[in-house]
């Protein structure tokens, strides 16, 4: 759940401007695939995968089928565009080819992206989302965000496939004409939108900003934007703006500014300075005393992550710093158990986040970050901070990216951050002594780290804790996912006296928190596990894991858990692929270490017995009480030939679970493939398993 900081607009407006925002265009969870037209074609998968065909005449029909999304348009138009100068039946050929071209680059994506038959072709608009059209999409009342996802989606349409053939080029001139237009009525309506309504003088310059980064010669944003400086105190920043509107017309157009324009220019220019103590602070920051600190916040009904407009030293690169912040923001919002709370427009440079001001906001965390932009490379340092007794700093790291690689900033900057932040309060959040905030989800998170120590006192007071959050709160999702979990692991340890009443109860708990949070991954993840490792039905496991990631690819231990399932349907080496998304996305993290067995069972599952017993000797040290993980690792052992050093861990496995045998091991371990059975159950032997 979000929340957005907007002064001036309604909760319920707010609310329903949550989704214009611009990280949740860019990331909008319906879609699973995101197609840029603007600049050089680009096409990347809701996994960060690069699906852009190799072949231009490919990646037109590509492009043009974007710009008719949800139209079913006739092959022989198409083919015609494309091939004006050869006979119907060789264009037509042509075309089946680039097709076959450009749904093999699609990959798995391919049947629910194109719909095709004989005669027509159709982009399936649900799933995709196209940065042109994201940005002419409307109505978008009060929120003033499409110049926002502009700003970030620079450059002319379909700008490198010029010269494919001569009709093309004359539908693309006409294209990007219809574009021009429809972008400078957005400008024009966002523009009269502010004219019309009290708007403070940041966010007139915020949007006046936001606008010329799209269009450098628009003279009505450069007017907004002179008169927004003057009106804060910035008069020689305001007179600077009049030099660089009319430098860019030049340039561009080969014109003056306008008289209108100048007349402006002249009146700031005569206008006595206006000192800067006399501009009223930022709206947010109304009525707070700017020294000291303020009362403490009462207690919340629910963790509440504030995200701060990141800051950058200069304005060229203010708009990148205040994007990247809010698809953090957005991001972080598709962790269903904390709120996120981010400003819907950039402030000021200046502005200073004190004490008083982060104390007052009722914030429990939060988020800041400064951008540095050079020559070939941007740098992004990014801060977790944790407002309690002292404000501080919790979390942090620093990215570093080259400029020829912005269309990767979300998977190489916001994937790792938030997938980092979230497991980082959880951690901070479970060592609490007192409680800042009261909520069945207080408890959920105060059983975790209990419940991922494996260890049967810790493990049976997390199921007390997780049976409370549920009497306390029967609808909340993510206190039923996880215990639903705590009965999987309560049969896979062994532990259970009713393995059959254990299983129906987590599916039960299981179901209830998707039907409770239908956006939940976490739930989602978990109807998947208990599908492959209980139930055996690996098909619907698939189903659950792809809506999983999709929901919410930045948990990173979706990817370890749906890794297992690829073990166990005898796929490693994707097993392997998922499992390095896990570790990318947190590289460390204590309430999810125990899936990093996961990593054994698939090189066992591979055949690469010495990997998995490097991967295995390092995770039994770690987790000596886990007794599943000490199974591959003994197979492995056993194949090696290597009985003796396999002895120990047998004996401690055996401990754990004394009626271990391979016969039970057969009968119960979800492998779907005899071959892997036989392979697992063979390295057990070797090893000296009792064969029950």
């Amino acid at each position: 759940m979000s929340l957005l900081d907007n002064p001036g607009v309604s909760l319920a407006q707010q609310n329903a401007n949550q989704n214009n925002l611009v990280a949740l265009d860019v990331g909008a969870r319906q879609a699973i695939v995101r197609i840029h037209l603007l600049g050089a074609l680009r096409a990347i998968s809701y996994l960060g995968e690069d699906l852009v065909p190799r072949g231009r005449k490919a990646r037109a029909v590509l492009g043009y089928l974007c710009l008719h999304a949800g139209q079913r348009v006739p092959r022989a138009k198409i083919a015609a565009l494309l091939w004006d100068r050869v006979p119907d039946h060789q264009a037509r050929a042509s075309l089946r080819q680039s097709l076959r071209e450009l749904l093999l680059a699609l990959g798995p994506s391919a049947d629910e992206v194109l719909e095709t038959d004989a005669e027509m072709v159709r982009l399936n608009q649900r799933v995709c989302w196209v940065d042109s059209a994201a940005i002419l999409a409307g109505p978008h009342p009060a929120n003033l965000l499409r110049t926002d996802l502009a700003a970030l989606c620079e450059g002319e349409l379909l700008e490198d496939l010029n010269g494919i053939s001569e009709a093309f080029d004359e539908w693309l001139l006409m294209e990007r004409a219809r574009f021009a237009t429809e972008i400078t009525a957005v400008f024009d309506e966002e523009l009269h939108q502010i004219a019309q309504a009290d708007v403070p003088a940041e966010r007139r310059a915020g949007l006046a900003r936001r606008i010329i980064a799209c269009e450098p010669t628009h003279e009505g944003a450069s007017r907004i934007l002179m008169t927004a400086l003057a009106d804060m105190g910035e008069k020689a920043q305001a007179l600077r703006e009049f030099e660089r509107c009319r430098m860019a017309m030049q340039s561009r157009l080969e014109v003056e500014p306008s008289a209108e324009t100048r007349a402006l220019y002249d009146k700031l220019r005569s206008a006595p300075m206006r000192p800067k103590n006399d501009v009223a602070q930022p709206p947010q920051a109304q009525g707070l005393p700017r020294t000291g600190i303020a009362a403490a916040a009462p207690t919340a009904s629910r963790l509440r992550i504030g995200v701060i407009p990141f800051q950058a030293p200069t304005e060229e690169n203010a708009q990148l710093a205040f994007s990247l912040s809010q698809e953090i923001a957005s991001a972080l919002a598709r962790f269903r158990w904390f709120d996120v709370v981010a400003a819907l427009t950039p402030q000021p440079q200046t502005a200073q986040w004190d004490e008083a001001f982060l104390r007052a906001k009722g914030w429990h965390y939060a988020v800041e970050g400064n951008l540095i932009s050079g020559a070939e490379k941007i740098s992004i340092s990014i801060r977790l901070l944790d407002i309690g007794p002292d404000i501080r700093p919790v979390w942090s790291d620093r990215f570093e990216l080259a400029t020829a690689m912005m269309d990767q900033l979300h998977d190489r900057v916001v994937a790792p951050v938030v997938a980092r932040i979230d497991p980082a309060i959880l951690f901070i959040e479970g060592q609490q002594s007192a409680s800042r905030w009261s909520s069945a989800s207080r408890l959920v998170v105060q059983a975790i780290p209990l419940l991922s120590s494996m260890r049967r006192a810790p493990f049976e007071k997390a199921g007390e804790l997780l049976e409370e959050a549920l009497r306390l709160e029967p609808g909340n999702a993510k206190a039923a996912a996880w215990r639903a979990f705590w009965y999987i692991y309560h049969i896979g340890q062994g532990w259970s006296s009713d393995p059959a009443a254990c299983m129906g109860r987590a599916q039960e708990l299981a179901f209830a928190a998707i039907k409770n949070d239908p956006e939940s991954a976490e739930a989602h993840a978990v109807c998947g596990h208990i599908c492959a490792f209980l139930e055996k039905d690996f098909d619907s496991a698939l189903h659950y894991f792809n809506a999983a990631t999709r929901l919410n690819p930045n948990v990173a231990v979706i990817w370890a858990i749906s890794a297992a399932t690829y073990c166990y349907i005898g796929q490693p080496d994707t097993a392997l692929r998922h499992l390095e998304r896990y570790k990318s996305l947190t590289p460390s993290n204590p309430n999810t270490h125990v899936w990093d067995n996961v990593f054994t069972t698939a090189y066992l599952i591979a055949r690469d017995y010495e990997q998995a017993h490097r991967h295995g000797r390092r995770f039994v040290r770690e987790n000596s009480d886990f007794c599943n993980g000490y199974k591959p690792l003994i197979a492995a052992l056993g194949h090696l030939g290597r009985r003796e050093e396999a002895a120990p861990y047998l004996q401690k496995l055996l401990q754990l679970e004394p009626n271990f045998t391979i016969a039970q091991f057969t009968r119960t371990y979800p492998l779907a493939r005899q071959e892997d059975r036989d392979n697992y159950a063979r390295g057990l032997e070797l090893a000296g398993v009792p064969k029950g």
